[in-house]
């Protein structure tokens, strides 16, 4: 496997770039798999950070085709993402638009979502399609670069949670200047990821998050190649941005805070801190429990966890509520997963559960619904 070095900030392209943290052996995909672990890949996940910027960054990216090589979940599950979808759906709405382009629209969620309001053409354009039903949109597969070519008129593009993917954020703006033309729309939704690495999200960076693409640097790349700012809105306690924005040719550039590098990179040490001591606090904790021993999240959740040292020998197995991932083996690890549903007539069973914003909503449908004797290591 080759990797792609990044010798500049894909933001400025400043080459003065400090080595900031690396975890070893980090596996490459985030999903779960049937073939035997032998076959699976790891890759070092190293990070730099912009002394003049203060972008955060991976050192060393996998080729797309690595990365992507399977929809990490086989449908958008739980109520949160629900709630996103639906909220940014209304959000796309305001602004009428006649006819979308998505970009990265996976499962079409939100092409769904947006068909209860209004019938209009909306095509995805996806590496990895995999539709639900009832979902009305045209499907395309590939990705967007200065490869794609698209003869249908539009006059809106839309994204959701996928700006923080793209490894050249520039180009990519770059790109859609030249593909929206002037008064045409660009709508999106970024999670906000200064919250999310602030409160020690785990799947805030990471392979397929390889940018810290926070707040200022979205607002500097719109302003740069001609996008004017008409709403933005904060969504959900920190969970997302939402950005409504036009083309327009007399945007002016903006310039960076100067205080980004100091800010981000405490930031990150902290994270990083905070990891080292949650492992140690965790084995302390386990060490006393006689009680069946379970992991949540058959994600980046647990293989972050895992790379800091977590010690997995006493794990029964990992707990997910998508079924696509139940029976089958977490990338880069020998666990498998199962439902949560295995817990119900176990008493006081210990569930490890580190999921970011997702943590209360998995925690109160277990209690709630399958075993309220459950102990949770948060």
């Amino acid at each position: 496997m080759k990797l792609i070095e990044r010798t500049y900030d894909v933001v400025t392209g400043s080459t003065d770039l400090e080595d900031l943290h690396s975890l070893p052996n980090f596996p490459v995909f985030m999903g779960s798999v049937t073939h035997d672990q032998i076959d699976d890949v790891v890759s070092d996940m190293s990070w730099s950070i912009s002394r003049q910027s203060g972008l955060i960054q991976l050192k060393n990216l996998l080729p797309l085709d690595v990365l992507y090589q399977a929809q990490t979940t086989t449908s958008a599950v739980g109520q949160i993402w629900m709630a996103h979808h639906m909220a940014f759906a209304k959000f796309i709405a305001k602004y009428q638009p006649v006819s979308v382009l998505e970009l990265g629209g996976a499962h079409g969620i939100l092409a769904k979502e947006f068909q209860e309001i209004a019938e209009i053409p909306w095509t995805i354009l996806e590496p990895n399609p995999s539709p639900i039903e009832g979902c009305n949109a045209k499907f395309i597969r590939g990705f967007f670069d200065e490869k794609f070519r698209f003869s249908d008129v539009v006059d809106t593009v839309v994204h959701s949670h996928v700006f923080e993917h793209i490894y050249e954020p520039d180009k990519f703006m770059s790109h859609l200047a030249g593909f929206i033309p002037a008064g045409g729309k660009m709508i999106f939704s970024i999670p906000n990821l200064s919250e999310w690495l602030v409160k020690k999200y785990t799947n805030c960076i990471n392979f397929e998050h390889s940018i810290f693409l926070t707040e200022p640097y979205v607002d500097y790349l719109l302003a740069k190649h001609g996008f004017r700012i008409v709403e933005k809105t904060y969504y959900s306690d920190g969970h997302s941005i939402f950005y409504a924005t036009t083309r327009d040719d007399a945007v002016e550039p903006i310039k960076l805070a100067s205080q980004l590098y100091e800010l981000n990179k405490n930031i990150y040490t902290d994270f990083v801190k905070y990891h080292s001591n949650l492992i140690l606090d965790l084995h302390e904790r386990l060490k006393g429990i006689s009680s069946p021993i379970y992991l949540f999240g058959a994600h980046v959740f647990a293989q972050y966890l895992i790379a800091f040292g977590l010690d997995t020998s006493r794990v029964i197995c990992l707990l997910d509520n998508d079924k696509g991932k139940q029976g089958k083996r977490l990338y880069g690890t020998s666990l498998f997963v199962r439902s949560p549903e295995i817990l119900r007539d176990i008493e006081k069973p210990v569930v490890i559960l580190k999921a970011g914003v997702y943590n209360s909503e998995i925690k109160k449908e277990i209690l709630e619904k399958i075993n309220d004797s459950v102990v949770f290591l948060e």
